[in-house]
């Protein structure tokens, strides 16, 4: 009988990192970028037929075919203007001056943090599409304990991480507890626990007591001061902390008792019974683990970045989250560089529309195009093997011309 894909049939395996070689993970890189590569390639086609100048010029081509080299000269100047102007306009969004680079590593910390409790779910067999409600809760508490609670600064702060980061747990473990109590699929549970947490959240913003003052909005105030990360140079210091993390997570699943049980189990579940494990413990402490690491994507916003809790307020974090995990390949090092570049990109969307008038879709559709080549690398692969086919072809013919 046919078995039913698992996350290690999406995303290979990772060896132990005392054991890796250049031959092992350097094809996993050459197929990544090369599938950003492709995404680009296609978002720049997009770019190109999108341009007013583009398709005037292209319009006249058709209808004047006799000036093919006047026309025909147009549409590739204003196409490579076009594709210029849109990415040049993306990286001076994303890196281009301090406040830029700023917004990014803003953008980014709430999806490495959301992205590592995806993967670490990925590594213990596990697909967590509820990164959005453990993070929507977790928001809810970490912002009811800040602009509610009078304490001491730094204590303040530190009690609204916990609370946030709790109830974030909370939420993951409930996952794992019915998973292995009752064989309730994580992506059934996980998905209806979205749109849970989202109504809870809604119920409680609809109370007195979590309401902006003279507000009949579903909005709370936001946090105090004394609840927030502090700056340093304009950023905050939350954003070092998804960096070390990451770095905690990949003791866990290298170093740690847990992390072998966590890939013992993702591997094979029924042999590790076999050896004395307990899948119904790792459940829950992985997807515990994975809503902690939810609720602090959502403690990068509202304490990060000061803002009150609405049921938007993560925006699209958690689902963002899925797609950084799986281009991070399910490792701690690999989510931290993808949530990086998806920090970019969405960051250096908004000067592309700024500068260049193209619409912010755009970014979402390379986004889209990277996460779908990333997980075809067969596709990848092939189109490489052809190139490389090719590239040997020709150096035959040469060499067998140059033995004749």
């Amino acid at each position: 009988m046919a078995m039913s894909p698992t996350p290690e049939t999406l995303i290979p395996e990772p060896e132990p990192t005392g054991r890796r070689s250049v031959s092992t993970w350097l094809p996993t890189v050459r197929d990544t970028v090369l599938a950003i590569a492709l995404a680009l390639v296609v978002g720049a086609f997009l770019v190109i037929v999108s341009d007013e100048q583009v398709i005037d010029a292209f319009k006249n081509l058709v209808n004047y075919p006799g000036s093919f080299f006047v026309y025909g000269g147009d549409v590739l100047r204003y196409s490579a203007e076009a594709v210029w102007d849109a990415y040049s306009a993306l990286v001076r969004g994303a890196v281009g001056s301090g406040p830029a680079l700023q917004r990014t590593l803003e953008r980014s910390a709430p999806l490495i943090c959301a992205g590592l409790g995806v993967a670490i779910a990925f590594r213990a067999g596990l697909f967590n599409i509820g990164a959005q409600g453990q993070a929507l809760v977790g928001a809810l508490a970490a912002g009811y304990v800040g602009f509610t609670w009078d304490l001491p600064p730094g204590i303040h702060l530190l009690a609204a991480l916990v609370a946030g980061l709790a109830a974030g747990a909370f939420w993951g473990a409930l996952v794992g507890w019915l998973k292995a109590t009752s064989g309730a699929h994580e992506v059934i549970t996980t998905i209806m626990l979205n749109n849970v947490a989202r109504f809870v959240v809604l119920y409680f913003l609809a109370k007195e007591a979590f309401q902006k003052h003279n507000s009949d909005n579903l909005i709370t105030p936001p946090p105090m001061d004394s609840a927030t990360f502090p700056t340093v140079a304009g950023l905050h210091l939350g954003i070092p902390l998804a960096v070390l993390t990451a770095a905690a997570v990949w003791w866990i699943l290298e170093r740690s008792k847990l992390g072998f049980e966590l890939r013992a189990v993702g591997a094979n579940p029924d042999a590790s019974r076999t050896a004395g494990m307990s899948t119904t413990k790792v459940y829950i402490m992985v997807m515990g683990l994975a809503g902690l690491l939810s609720g602090m994507a959502a403690c990068m916003t509202v304490l990060g970045l000061h803002q009150s809790v609405t049921d938007q307020v993560v925006g699209s974090v958690g689902f963002d989250a899925i797609t950084v995990a799986l281009l991070g390949r399910a490792t701690p090092l690999g989510t931290v560089l993808a949530g990086l570049l998806f920090g970019a990109l969405s960051a250096g969307g908004l000067g592309m529309q700024a500068s260049a008038g193209v619409p912010p879709e755009l970014i979402q559709v390379v986004q889209a195009l990277i996460v779908l080549f990333v997980a075809a690398p067969t596709l990848i692969r092939n189109l490489g093997r052809i190139r490389r086919r090719r590239a040997k072809q020709k150096t035959d013919v040469v060499t067998e011309g140059a033995a004749a």
